[in-house]
């Protein structure tokens, strides 16, 4: 038996490391727990699909036809929104090679030197000065990198994330830099349409229970009740969530740092990513450029694959009283020149005192040997000298 080698050609994102799904030959990337996101899509739809079908046509033709146009526009916004948000690469940095990891390891045992039996090593970690204050960049052993300021490793996903905010069950995704802004903006969009739906689901109940009552009004739109309760119970959620990351935005921080209190704590230290500016502070989160994914997901790399390759195998005993064709198939010459015949395919010997001959040899056992010219003359002498 003997291996082969076979090198093909793959994507990169079928073999990055870390908890996510790909889909569209890696142009879509999310975490693999989707459950949440499914049920964000199905809220979102099946709210605008109810008004849309009980709401918007009394709308249209008792108050404006530019009502039903309007909701239109916003929840083809959100959506694109929420979609640019969890199909996109939230800014996940590349793990070391093992060169790379190894070459790291020897700075960090050169820089810290012996450390005696029972005393814990110092803490990996290097100062960089951003905006003349001094900020620790942090060794991650998953990913053997010390990673970028700000940055931070997701325990869901398992992958180091630049900037990163913080995991977002509903988009299905981490929230970090390349999608912070429409993750932001998907949030304002859906506190938006969720007060405009719940606004003129009010209206229209208002409008039609002058003249219907309202208990008539309520058992002719359904879908209205259901809007209402949905809308009221999640006008308070996102509302609240675009009003934290308001003022985040404001700051210049993010999620992950205001709850571990990076720059609000004992030691009182500074935002240094803060331009002491709320508009300047909005405009680098909101009108900043769009970073480039450093993963190259759909790039191509080589893949060495062993193939093993083995010779015909002798046939089983049960399969050759069963079936003898490929019996007669068999050949006891080698294929390929300088190739050896296994032992298994070698011909016996017939030995014709403990065994009998096969019925294909049994034909030519019968035909007399064939003598040659010279036995002959032998033959004929020895006759001559006995007379």
């Amino acid at each position: 038996m003997s291996a082969v080698m076979i090198t093909r050609k793959v994507r990169k994102w079928e073999k990055l490391p870390g908890k996510n799904t790909f889909c569209c030959d890696g142009r879509v990337m999310m975490a693999r727990q989707k459950g949440v996101f499914y049920l964000t899509l199905f809220l979102i739809v099946g709210t605008c699909a109810l008004f849309f079908a009980f709401e918007c046509p009394y709308l249209a033709l008792h108050l404006s036809p530019a009502i039903p146009v309007f909701a239109a526009l916003l929840f083809l916004f959100v959506m694109a929104m929420l979609l640019r948000t969890s199909f996109s690469d939230p800014g996940v940095l590349p793990r070391a090679l093992p060169e790379e990891a190894t070459f790291i390891e020897m700075e960090i045992e050169a820089a810290n030197g012996n450390v005696p039996a029972g005393q814990r090593p110092p803490p990996r970690i290097r100062n960089v000065q951003i905006n003349n204050q001094i900020v620790k960049l942090k060794y991650c052993y998953t990913c053997k990198i010390f990673r970028p300021p700000r940055a931070s490793h997701c325990s869901i996903c398992d992958n180091c994330v630049d900037r990163f905010d913080h995991h977002c069950p509903w988009v299905g995704n981490c929230v970090g830099k390349r999608n912070y802004r429409y993750f932001y903006l998907f949030t304002l969009s859906l506190s938006l349409l969720t007060i405009y739906i719940f606004t003129f689901d009010i209206v229209h109940v208002v409008m039609r229970s002058v003249d219907n009552g309202f208990l008539n009004t309520l058992k002719q739109t359904p879908g209205t009740v259901l809007e209402v309760l949905v809308c009221f119970f999640t006008l308070w959620s996102v509302v609240g969530l675009t009003g934290f990351h308001t003022y985040l935005i404001s700051l210049n921080q993010t999620t992950n740092e205001d709850i571990k209190g990076s720059w609000s704590g004992k030691n009182r230290v500074q935002n240094p990513y803060s331009h002491k500016n709320i508009i300047k502070n909005c405009c680098e989160v909101l009108c900043g450029p769009t970073y480039p994914s450093v993963l190259d997901r759909r790039g191509l790399m080589q893949e060495d694959s062993a193939v093993s390759a083995a010779g015909a195998a002798p046939p089983s005993s049960s399969s050759s009283s069963s079936n003898p064709e490929p019996q007669t198939t068999k050949t006891t010459a080698p294929l390929i020149p300088n190739e050896h015949t296994p032992d298994e395919a070698k011909p016996g010997v017939p030995v014709p005192a403990e065994k009998s001959p096969s019925p294909k040899e049994e034909p030519h056992e019968k035909l007399p040997p064939l003598a040659s010219p010279e036995t002959d003359a032998e033959a004929s002498i020895a006759k001559d000298k006995s007379h």
